[in-house]
């Protein structure tokens, strides 16, 4: 179990969410650059004028009135997702993994047909997923099919990679690896594994799974330290670049890695959780007082790559002041 008193966790600087809001959320990111991050049509748009590689839309519905148009847009796909524009934390994504004639699989196995997908569209479109539970847009887009690495610490989902990053600095980063018991999605709250990674070198450090310390995962008995992220200086570089792409001086970038596009960006948010902290064992804020005390936020992508790398291996030990 992590346990531990409130003096420790501050000795370890452990960022809370007070702080986090106050001195980080609030201070560096522009409310009104929030719509930006907080609708995934708008970020996916901004990362394409950038260049940056995303997972393909197939098709958007907006109003109930379209939600006919859903038959032509999935047209000879045999898997597809299906998202809110607006949601967040993985709810109302429906992921087709298989089809056959007018009947459509889930990554469990269960069947469904072309009523459970207007059903489930129709209850995006209301804002039942939505924040706020405003009104809301259904997004149809591309599969990721995950990178082999993640065969045997993966139970069923697609893991993604969660980088925070400040003043366009990634400071900390994890993969976030679903298992049966978060029903496959890559959600810590939902019962995912967090596990850290190694900033500098790009290798997954032990799990977290709720508030246990695991080395294995629960589901597949694999190792989950020491596996070697492939694309990392692109991936921490994509996450860099989402500072002038976003104007928001503190936020998560979210990516996953394709077997066959290689990294993809997924979404952002501009009020990132802090279990992060956990799956890498260390606090954020010396890092985050170290950028702020000795990085140039007007620096290119490149050269802010390789200042975390060069500072945020693991374990990170602030320079004596």
């Amino acid at each position: 179990m992590l346990v531990a008193s409130p003096a420790t966790l501050r000795r370890h600087g452990v960022l809370g969410i007070n702080a986090r809001n106050a001195r980080y959320v609030m201070a560096y990111n522009p409310r009104h650059r929030y719509p930006l991050v907080d609708d995934k049509l708008r970020t996916k748009q901004l990362a394409l004028d950038m260049g940056m590689a995303v997972p393909e839309l197939y098709g958007v519905v907006s109003h109930q009135h379209e939600v006919h148009r859903l038959p032509s847009i999935i047209a000879g796909r045999d898997d597809f997702v299906i998202k809110p524009a607006q949601g967040s934390g993985g709810n109302g994504v429906l992921v087709i993994a298989g089809r056959r004639r007018n009947l459509f699989f889930k990554a469990d196995g269960e069947a469904i047909d072309r009523d459970d997908l207007a059903f489930h569209v129709s209850k995006t479109l209301s804002g039942l997923f939505s924040l706020g539970g405003e009104r809301d847009r259904a997004m149809i887009e591309y599969r990721v099919c995950f990178d082999p690495l993640f065969e045997k610490v993966s139970y069923q989902g697609v893991p993604d990679v969660r980088i925070i990053v400040f003043l366009g600095y990634p400071v900390m980063a994890m993969v976030r690896l679903p298992t049966r018991a978060s029903d496959g999605k890559a959600n810590l709250h939902q019962g995912a594994i967090g596990a850290g990674i190694d900033v500098g070198r790009g290798r997954t450090l032990q799990g977290v799974w709720g508030n246990e310390v695991i080395r294995e995962h629960p589901d597949t008995g694999a190792p989950i330290a020491g596996l070697e992220i492939p694309h990392w200086p692109a991936m921490l570089a994509i996450a860099a670049r989402c500072y002038p792409l976003s104007g928001l001086g503190y936020l998560g970038v979210d990516l996953v890695l394709d077997r066959r596009r290689g990294p993809l960006l997924l979404e952002l948010n501009a009020r990132p959780g802090l279990n992060i902290q956990l799956a890498n064992r260390q606090g954020l804020r010396p890092r985050l007082e170290l950028v702020e005390a000795a990085a140039d936020p007007a620096a290119e992508a490149d050269a802010r790559v390789a200042f975390a790398r060069r500072h945020f291996r693991h374990p990170f030990r602030p320079p004596a002041s």
